[in-house]
C-alpha cells in the first residue's frame, strides 16, 4: 500500500505532465450557484506540490473565496482523453510563492499585470482533499485521490 507521501508524489508529477501536454486549460468555479468556466494557463510545480494562480483582482478570486470547490480540467491525448482535477482551494499565505510565480519563464505577461504600481496580486493555490482523473469518453483511465 503506498503512503499518503507517495501518492502526492505521484499526482503531483501526473498532473504536472497533463497540464504541461494541454498548454491551457480550464478553471471551473461557482457564482451564484451557476457554473464559471475560464481558460488559464498558469502552472507551477515547487517542492512536489502543482500550484495555479489567479489574480486577485479578479472575479475568479472573489468565486473561489466564496466557495474554494474547484475543479481544473484540460484535454490531452490529443483531444482524445482529458484529465480533470478537482478539490478545495487552497490560497497561499505571504508572496514568496507569488513572487516565485511571476519568475516563471514562459509568462512574462504577468511581470507587467502584477506590479506594485498596479496594485494588482497575483494569489497562487493549490488543491487539498482533491481527486486527480485521467478519462477517455466513457471511461475513468486513472484515478488518484488525496
Amino acid at each position: 500500500m503506498q503512503t499518503r507521501q507517495e501518492i502526492e508524489a505521484r499526482i503531483a508529477t501526473w498532473l504536472d505532465q497533463c497540464v504541461e501536454e494541454s498548454g491551457a486549460f480550464f478553471l471551473n468555479t461557482i457564482e451564484d450557484g451557476r457554473p464559471k468556466s475560464r481558460p488559464i494557463s498558469f502552472h507551477m510545480m515547487a517542492n512536489g506540490i502543482n500550484y495555479f494562480g489567479v489574480g486577485a483582482m479578479k472575479d475568479v478570486y472573489r468565486q473561489m473565496q466564496a466557495n474554494p470547490f474547484v475543479e481544473i480540467s484540460g484535454l490531452i491525448g490529443k483531444g482524445k482523453q482529458f484529465f480533470r482535477y478537482y478539490g478545495r482551494a487552497v490560497f497561499e499565505e505571504g508572496t514568496a510563492l507569488s513572487k516565485l510565480a511571476l519568475n516563471q519563464p514562459g509568462y512574462p505577461i504577468m511581470k507587467k499585470i502584477y506590479t506594485k504600481e498596479s496594485g494588482h496580486r497575483f494569489a497562487v493555490f493549490h488543491l487539498e482533499d482533491a481527486t486527480a482523473e485521467k478519462r477517455a469518453m466513457m471511461a475513468v483511465l486513472d484515478r488518484y485521490h488525496l
